[in-house]
């Protein structure tokens, strides 16, 4: 299933200069949709941003509101060993490189279950490492065990389609949001709270500030974004208010629908001047 937003496909040049957003939101396995889009659309993409399963809920426990619960998000979340994560990383992975531009470049999120392997699959594909950003947590969840240190960091991997690629990176941009000085890897960002989470939650639902300034860095207005796993749409969010045009593909029919409620809520929230 495929949901359009705006005026239709995204191929056309005249197409790109007459629109300023546009959101096209596919429902079913990204795989399956990123070869279709290979074979309709060829390397059309700018920027990838995927946050892809962490593989976590395999019967470990954290904290949430204060008590021990499992980490349980789902069976998409489920590990089935180290070596079948390195081979879906890398089968998506390589999906995505195909759709990138040969400057373009992708960025990708996760904790130490899976950010590693997700480095090692990139590498394999022969993409060009660029950047390794934390983002830190200012207030994580403590550690109910007192056996490990507190959890309050993720990553995420910036690197370009090939050993050629000369990415983009609006270097002005981000000194000047980081008060006239270069901007670092780390940082220190809230998780979402209530008001993002207005049109319902996700497990792994990033900040939308974390989004923003990931697009902001890599793309100008108009390029093409793409989010493999989209989940609640917070990539979607961004590039509607930052004037970039979205592809997202997404598993989970609730999800498709909390996005589009999400998308709805941004566009008239830009149309009456809250944003």
């Amino acid at each position: 299933m495929v949901s359009k937003y705006e005026h239709g496909g995204l191929g056309s040049p005249n197409e790109k200069k007459k629109l300023a957003v546009q959101i096209e939101l596919m429902q079913g396995d990204c795989l399956e949709i990123m070869d279709k889009l290979d074979l309709e659309r060829g390397a059309f993409v700018d920027l990838i941003f995927c946050d892809p399963p962490y593989f976590l809920s395999n019967g470990g426990m954290t904290c949430q509101n204060g008590t021990m619960a499992k980490v349980d998000k789902g069976d998409w979340d489920r590990s089935e060993g180290y070596e079948k994560n390195l081979e879906f990383n890398i089968s998506w992975l390589k999906a995505c490189q195909k759709l990138l531009k040969p400057d373009g470049s992708i960025m990708v999120s996760g904790t130490f279950h899976s950010i590693y392997s997700v480095g090692f699959a990139m590498q394999s594909l022969g993409m060009k490492l660029l950047n390794n950003i934390t983002w830190q947590k200012p207030n994580p969840p403590p550690n109910l065990s007192c056996r490990y240190f507190t959890h309050s960091t993720e990553t995420v991997i910036w690197a370009a389609k090939d050993i050629n690629s000369k990415h983009k990176f609006n270097y002005s941009l981000m000194r000047e949001l980081n008060d006239g000085k270069q901007m670092k890897d780390v940082w220190v960002m809230t998780a979402p709270g209530k008001k993002e989470k207005e049109c319902g939650k996700h497990p792994t639902q990033k900040p939308l500030q974390l989004i923003d300034r990931l697009i902001l860095a890599a793309t100008d207005p108009n390029d093409v974004v793409l989010d493999a796993f989209s989940g609640s749409g917070t990539t979607g969010v961004s590039c509607i208010n930052n004037k970039r045009r979205y592809v997202g593909i997404e598993l989970d029919p609730a999800y498709v629908s909390l996005s589009k409620k999400r998308f709805r809520a941004a566009k008239k929230a830009l149309k009456t001047g809250l944003i």
